[in-house]
Parts: C-alpha cells; sequence; structure tokens
C-alpha cells in the first residue's frame, strides 16, 4: 500500500526533519532529483537555443528548479529562466546564473516555447494556492497546446495538493518529481490526471503522521486475494444469493451475475424476478435458482424506482447476512445495516443518500464518502474515475486505477457481483471493495478500448488466476 499524505503533515515531517538534522540542504538534495528526471525526458535533445525553459516562482518551489538549472547548465544544456513574479529564490537564483542560465520576461517565455524541448515547472508547490496567475495560466496552455513536455516539481502549478477536485487551468505535466510522499493531487482524478507519471523521492525523510489514505498496488490485490487451496470446496469459496434485476432492467441481473461467477463465487443462488432469471438460466448454466443458506447477498442493481423496493430489500437484510447494496435499493436503506454492509454508490446515487447536489460530492468526494460510512456504519464503496474504499472511523482506501473506458452503463453491476463473490468468501467489507474495484480496473487494462461491461468481468477470471501460486 502506498501512503497518501496532505500538504500540512508533509511541512510538519519536513519541519520535524530539520530540528533533527539542521545540516542537511533538502533543496539541493530535491534539485539534484529534479535535474535527473529531466535530463531523462530531455532524451539527448539538450543543444536547441531553449532547450530548457524553467517557470520559476517566488518560493521553495522555485528554490528547487533553480538549482536543478544550475544543474542542468553545468551540464552544458541551454536553460533559460522566467521568474513568474520579478521574485526569486535569492540564493538559488545566483546559483542558477552563475552556471550559464539566462533570464527571460514573460514575453520572451512565450517566443521561446515554440524551441523549448522541456518545461520545468517550479512556479508554485505545496504551500500555494490553486489557480494561477492568468499569465502564466496562459503560458502553461501554450506549452500544452505545443505539447511541449512539462516536468513539475512536487505538484503541476495550479493544483490543490489535497483534493483530486481542479477548479482552474493549471499546468499538465508528463512527470512530477515528489517529495517526502505523494500527495492527495498525485492520486485522485481529475487532478492526478494532469501529473503524469509521478515519481517519488522521499529524501529519507520519515512521515509519523496516519496518511489520509493508501493507495493500492496490484501487488497488494494479488496478495490478498481468496486464491482456493486443495481443501476448498464451493460452499468454503462462498455462496453469493443474488436478487437483482427487473422487468425493465433484466441485464443487471446477468451482469452481476457474471461478475460474481468469474470472480470465484463457489456457488451462486439467484432470485431476482423470473424475466431476470430466465436470461441468467440462458446464459449461465451453473447458477442455481431459487432459496437456500448463502454467505453474502448482492441487492439492488437493476431494481428500478418502485416503492416495493424497501420492503424487498427488508427482506434480505432482516436475516442479518452481509450484504452488497447496489444502485436503486441505496434510497430505500433502513436507518441501520446489517454488520459487513457494503454500499456501492456513484456520485450520483450519494448525493441523493445525502440529500445534497451532484456537484458538492464530484467537488469533495471523499467527505461525502465518509459522512455516509458514519451515517450508516457501513462500508463505503465510491466508485468513479479515483474509486475510494471508506469504512465508518474514516479509514480510507484507494482501488488500483483502471482506465477510462471503463466509464459504461453495467460497469458497476459487474462491480457489485464481484465484490459480492469476495464477500461471501469470507473478506470484510472493506477488502471485498478494495479488491473487487481493484480487479475490475485490472482486467480493463488488459483489454483497453469500449469494450462492454460483460467482456471485462470473463477477463477478470485471467487475471484472478495469475494470483494462483504453482503448486
Amino acid at each position: 500500500m502506498i501512503p497518501i499524505h496532505t500538504a500540512q503533515t508533509v511541512r510538519e515531517a519536513e519541519e520535524s526533519f530539520f530540528a533533527q538534522q539542521p545540516g542537511v540542504d533538502l533543496m539541493q538534495l530535491a534539485a539534484e532529483a529534479v535535474a535527473e528526471a529531466a535530463s531523462k525526458l530531455l532524451e539527448g535533445d539538450r543543444t536547441s537555443e531553449g532547450a530548457v525553459l524553467v517557470a520559476v516562482g517566488p518560493g521553495n518551489n522555485g528554490g528547487d528548479g533553480l538549482y536543478a538549472a544550475a544543474r542542468l547548465a553545468g551540464q552544458g544544456i541551454p536553460v533559460s529562466l522566467w521568474l513568474t513574479t520579478g521574485q526569486a529564490h535569492p540564493d538559488g537564483l545566483h546559483a542558477a546564473l552563475e552556471a550559464g542560465c539566462r533570464e527571460v520576461d514573460a514575453l520572451g517565455a512565450t517566443e521561446l516555447l515554440a524551441q523549448a524541448s522541456l518545461v520545468i515547472d517550479a512556479v508554485l508547490g505545496i504551500g500555494g494556492r490553486p489557480g494561477l496567475d492568468s499569465v502564466v495560466a496562459t503560458f502553461a496552455e501554450q506549452a500544452e497546446a505545443l505539447a511541449i513536455p512539462v516536468l513539475s516539481v512536487d505538484i503541476p502549478s495550479g493544483l490543490d495538493p489535497d483534493r483530486g477536485h481542479v477548479e482552474q487551468d493549471g499546468f499538465r505535466a508528463a512527470r512530477t518529481v515528489t517529495f517526502i510522499a505523494r500527495k492527495p493531487c498525485h492520486v485522485l482524478q481529475p487532478a492526478a490526471g494532469r501529473c503524469g507519471v509521478v515519481q517519488l523521492e522521499d529524501l529519507d525523510v520519515p512521515v509519523a503522521t496516519r496518511p489520509v489514505a493508501l493507495q493500492a498496488t496490484p501487488a497488494d490485490i494479488a496478495r490478498l486475494w481468496p486464491v482456493p487451496g486443495p481443501t476448498s470446496h464451493k460452499y468454503s469459496r462462498g455462496v453469493v444469493g443474488i436478487d437483482t434485476g427487473s422487468t425493465r432492467y433484466p441485464g443487471a441481473a446477468l451482469l452481476g451475475t457474471i461478475g460474481a461467477l468469474h470472480a470465484g463465487a463457489g456457488m451462486i443462488r439467484f432470485v431476482g424476478p423470473e424475466v431476470a432469471a430466465q436470461l441468467v438460466r440462458t446464459q449461465l448454466p451453473s447458477v442455481t435458482h431459487g432459496e437456500g443458506a448463502v454467505q453474502a447477498w448482492l441487492l439492488g442493481s437493476g431494481w428500478g424506482q418502485t416503492e416495493a423496493n424497501r420492503d424487498r430489500l427488508a427482506a434480505h437484510l432482516g436475516v442479518k447476512t452481509p450484504a452488497v447494496i447496489d444502485a436503486d435499493a441505496l434510497l430505500s436503506l433502513p436507518t441501520v445495516v446489517p454488520p459487513n454492509t457494503l454500499l456501492t454508490p456513484h456520485a450520483g446515487e450519494m448525493s441523493r443518500m445525502l440529500g445534497v447536489e451532484r456537484a458538492q460530492v464530484e467537488a469533495d468526494p471523499l467527505t461525502h464518502a465518509r459522512e455516509t460510512a458514519e451515517r450508516w456504519q457501513a462500508v463505503v464503496l465510491l466508485k468513479g474515475a479515483t474509486q475510494y474504499v471508506v469504512e465508518p472511523g474514516g479509514r480510507v482506501q484507494l482501488a488500483v486505477p483502471g482506465p477510462h473506458w471503463s466509464a459504461q452503463a453495467g460497469s458497476g453491476d459487474v462491480l457489485a457481483g464481484i465484490c459480492a463473490a469476495l464477500l461471501a468468501a469470507g473478506l470484510s467489507a472493506a477488502d471485498a471493495a478494495l479488491l473487487g474495484a481493484s480487479v475490475q480496473a485490472m482486467a480493463a487494462k488488459r483489454r483497453l478500448g469500449p469494450w462492454p461491461p460483460e467482456v471485462i468481468a470473463r477477463e477478470v477470471a485471467a487475471v484472478v488466476g495469475g494470483f494462483d501460486p504453482v503448486w
């Protein structure tokens, strides 16, 4: 798991480090990492007049960029400096000019863009406010329009380091070299999409504070997946009960069942309406139909918004079996849900659950996901470009990210089925959510393009098969 820390936590870690090791110059270490990353991005194109153009802010972020510029100039690379506010870290500026960098104004920087091989964005770091001065914003837009690679120092200037929401234009980096720890903007979409490849340089600065979130990796998913062993059988692997679908939405039932089946459910009992049952029966002959003991329920997908939803949901929750509650059932939740319940809303559904505007959830998804988890004392999987797994008590995990092709109708139905199979296998609701969302993303990466959700669901089996050790 990759720890994600807020800007304040990183600043506190820096202060603690300086108090214990006052002789260490972190700015020089950061500059060295930036210069090395810049050299790799240049890929041999070091001779043109405008090879490297550094946009320099007035603070320590600008200082990192200036010392990196000095290193690059020392290698014989032409480097131009634009002091975006007319001010700069004095020692860093002196070092850069002494090394042979030349200073240009805003007009000169704009003219050099057409010749530049690389822009180093050292305007604002984690101490800056979101958004850019209009002149700098225009420069960033022009760099993007000309497809000039941008290397951002710590974060792409213009972003809020602690949020994924993007309110204003800013730099779009090909690579971001960040320090001490990854910040929320590096992993939360859509801000993460502006960061490019994120390169972490921890500078040997420890962070003692609890992270705001943990980002899962494919290796974490492989390690946690419940791979069956020699003594496993269909009941020990978990029996999933599925009550999904309706006359209007029979396909949701099929998609969720396909998800559960290809995630490794030991057995599936389908108890949805007959029109959905007929579809499942035709496509998936291994699924059984009718009541029986189950270890977890999948409920709500494709129910439609009807008055009967509350009674339909209550009939299953009354037995206290763990459940994945999805889609239309989310608007019929009782005040108290059974232990180990997983709620799987997208932003629109969460907004209706909380009685707020969808735009509010999209602007601050983590706060609203935490509120939902606390209100119902259940684990919440907030679906979207970033998939948040939030537990009562505030623990946050982020699923492995996937391609944006996955934003299709039916993907959520498949995901709910995958999570239900994991819940039935005995996993906690949090682990089921994290593994389910991650493995679907990993499967989608194997099938890049607009493949329909049922195709991605079948690819899940191939991904999961890769977790099985060689006996």
